[in-house]
């Protein structure tokens, strides 16, 4: 049931998708493998894969090169980029949600919260992967990673992915260095999930509060809303 004070209808709550809603490492890491493996490359752990995950699919290829001994922006870097983009757009049969996603989105929603998603993940396999999810629905803006020619950490990113949603106020979601990094230079409160695909002890991160268990969010949003 909605809420007919609203109490939250003057905040956009804004999302990272993968380690903050979806619990993708599993996809990205055999993408990856099966991508690598058409240019001869042995497989990585899913543990060496997790770690270039977070700054965006060009990234994520050119640190995957480099752990092969290959130039990251070299000769290979096109096709592999091409071949992962192609593999990606279907890359979701092992991706899941974190437990309490969606009861929370929907508390969130029914408060009067508007949500929209800020993801350095390409926009169309984003697109795709919260359509098989079902994600999709609750999200008034999503900007992917090649949406405008930046990404976060910049913070125009997050900045605009805001401006879509025409709320005065912003709250960020997320669970990486990159996030909380983004969140910062924008001057909006981070709520940090714990249990995603951060690399650093939560003390080294910048964040207002953290959370591991997604039944607590909607109360954290009221907070600092």
């Amino acid at each position: 049931m909605a809420d007919p004070a609203g109490r939250l209808a003057h905040v956009a709550v804004i999302f990272d998708l993968d380690g903050t809603l979806i619990d993708s490492a599993p996809d990205i890491h055999a993408t990856a493998n099966r991508v690598m493996a058409t240019l001869g490359f042995a497989p990585l752990t899913r543990t060496e894969v997790q770690a270039y995950v977070g700054k965006g699919m060009p990234n994520l290829v050119a640190r995957l090169l480099e752990h092969h001994g290959q130039a990251p922006d070299g000769a290979l870097l096109a096709p592999a980029m091409a071949r992962f983009q192609t593999e990606y757009l279907t890359a979701h049969s092992l991706t899941t949600l974190y437990p309490g996603v969606t009861r929370a989105l929907d508390h969130l929603a029914a408060a009067g919260a508007a949500l929209g998603l800020c993801t350095n993940k390409p926009i169309a396999p984003a697109h795709a992967v919260m359509d098989h999810l079902g994600l999709s629905r609750h999200f008034t803006a999503v900007l992917g990673g090649d949406s405008l020619p930046i990404r976060k950490p910049d913070p125009e990113h997050l900045h605009a992915t805001a401006r879509k949603m025409m709320r005065p106020k912003a709250i960020f979601v997320g669970d990486s260095e990159v996030d909380a990094e983004t969140a910062q230079a924008a001057g909006v409160p981070f709520l940090l999930f714990t249990e995603g695909y951060r690399k650093s002890p939560l003390a080294d991160i910048f964040h207002t509060a953290a959370f591991s268990d997604w039944a607590t969010l909607p109360g954290l949003v009221e907070t600092y809303a």
